[in-house]
């Protein structure tokens, strides 16, 4: 029988071989791997939620791909589902009160979650799942305590691994909330040049930008391993989970590994610049979907050009003050080319196929019912182009193009500060002088994009 000398010097051994260990990974547990049957998916999951927060009691089932990390401590508290490794339609946070919890469950490898008991609600379009957490009566979606984190999620025997979608800043959509994306050529902005990555125990923005001078922010933490470690002042390729704050997109990395920036940064380009080769080329409101309307300015001329501090302005009706704006400041519109502008994202790629370059809100310029009129200004609050005749309601007018189409001729290729009714070919439903009473609808009769 040992005695009580022998019994601390073995513990002080102890203690002393483990302060030995620098790996932070030293005492990863083993897991097994399941086979479970999943029997719902992402999207009927968000569809539980539509009355607020919900207590799932059904035996239901997800399979996802985790695509987040805490292995860095960039993230804290979550895990960030895909629904598919590849090309994802759909994402969701699962709130848990488990550290290190890379150790057990690693980025990109498929999991299933057993949803019986876990509390469901969507914030910013994105589905939350965990426990619960009551205030003054109100409930919301908390950590799961890290005790029952096993009895949910389960690490799938599949070996199969999630992989970044590539896109881009002005292709961002709610759909890849939650997902795993890649983006190229971008590059911390100059103002932020020799910044850390984040003020110590502080989450931090730092500013990311495109060539075209598209911009989104970069989310740390405070006690992210690498918090004090300087920006990287180069250009180039990124992946990174998409998160929504509000309206506004940004980006989380799991570690340093995420970012690779080694070419060289983005040309200088011309911030200000003012052209008549940029013009409304088409204005959309189809009879059959009002979701599918759009507004389309076109470049005439050979060279790209920054639409920095230009604007697109809404006159409703007959009112002579703007009604509602555009600040097209984070675009640029390439040369011979069209850059479309949708009030309803989703639905403009339900309709046409692909994603509008510009996604805004409804009552916008993009918006308009048929009988409005619209101005584009350019950085020095110079009018360039006008549809419409400001102060005129368009209804029976020949700038009237309600359920139908507003298409400016082909061989119109420079803007015109006064509206010209024999620069427009326009359907509607009057036919008023000299209009063509036909109305319009959404595929078939519109071309975004093409001239």
């Amino acid at each position: 029988m040992m005695n009580k000398k022998s019994i601390y010097t073995l513990i002080l051994f102890n203690i002393i071989c483990l302060g030995c260990v620098k790996d932070k990974d030293f005492d990863i547990p083993k897991t097994t791997c399941s086979e479970l049957l999943a029997n719902t998916t992402f999207e009927e999951l968000k569809s539980l939620s539509d009355d607020g927060i919900v207590h799932i009691q059904d035996d239901l089932i997800i399979e996802g791909y985790i695509i987040s990390s805490d292995i860095e401590g960039n993230f804290f508290g979550t895990i960030h589902l895909q629904d598919k490794h590849t090309n994802p339609t759909m994402g969701l946070e699962f709130h848990i009160d488990l550290r290190e919890h890379h150790l057990l469950y690693k980025s990109d490898s498929k999991v299933f979650v057993k949803l019986k008991g876990l509390y469901l609600d969507t914030k910013n379009d994105a589905i939350l799942i965990g426990g619960v957490f009551s205030s003054f009566g109100n409930k919301s979606v908390g950590r799961l305590p890290s005790l029952q984190v096993s009895e949910h999620l389960f690490v799938s025997c599949d070996d199969q691994q999630a992989t970044p979608t590539k896109t881009s800043l002005s292709n961002l959509k709610d759909q890849l909330i939650n997902t795993l994306i890649e983006l190229d050529s971008l590059e911390i902005v100059d103002n932020e040049l020799g910044l850390s990555f984040a003020e110590p125990k502080l989450e931090t923005e730092r500013t990311l930008k495109d060539c075209h001078n598209n911009e989104i922010k970069l989310l740390n933490s405070g006690y992210a391993d690498f918090q004090a470690r300087i920006v990287p002042d180069k250009n180039g390729s990124i992946s990174a989970v998409l998160v929504k704050e509000g309206n506004e997109y940004k980006l989380r990395i799991r570690s340093l590994h995420d970012i690779n920036f080694t070419n060289n940064r983005c040309p200088e380009i011309v911030t200000e610049f003012t052209s008549t080769n940029i013009f409304i080329s088409e204005i959309a409101d189809p009879n059959n979907n009002t979701g599918a309307r759009f507004v389309e300015l076109y470049n005439s001329g050979t060279e790209h050009l920054s639409l920095n501090h230009w604007k697109l302005n809404r006159y409703t009706n007959y009112n002579t003050e703007v009604s509602s704006t555009i600040d097209l400041s984070a675009y640029t519109i390439n040369a011979e080319s069209a850059l479309i502008i949708s009030p309803n994202a989703n639905e403009f790629e339900t309709v046409y196929g692909f994603p509008p370059d510009i996604a805004v809100g409804v009552n916008s310029p993009a918006d308009s019912n048929g009988d409005d009129n619209l101005e584009l200004v350019d950085p020095f609050g110079t009018v360039i182009d006008v549809f419409g005749i400001i102060g005129e309601d368009g209804s029976g007018t020949n700038h009237e193009f309600e359920d139908g189409r507003a298409l400016r001729k082909p061989e119109i290729t420079q803007a015109n500060k006064v509206y010209s009714f024999n620069e427009w070919v326009i359907f509607n439903d009057t036919g008023a002088l000299g209009t063509t009473n036909l109305p319009q609808n959404a595929p078939q009769d519109f071309s975004p994009g093409v001239r």
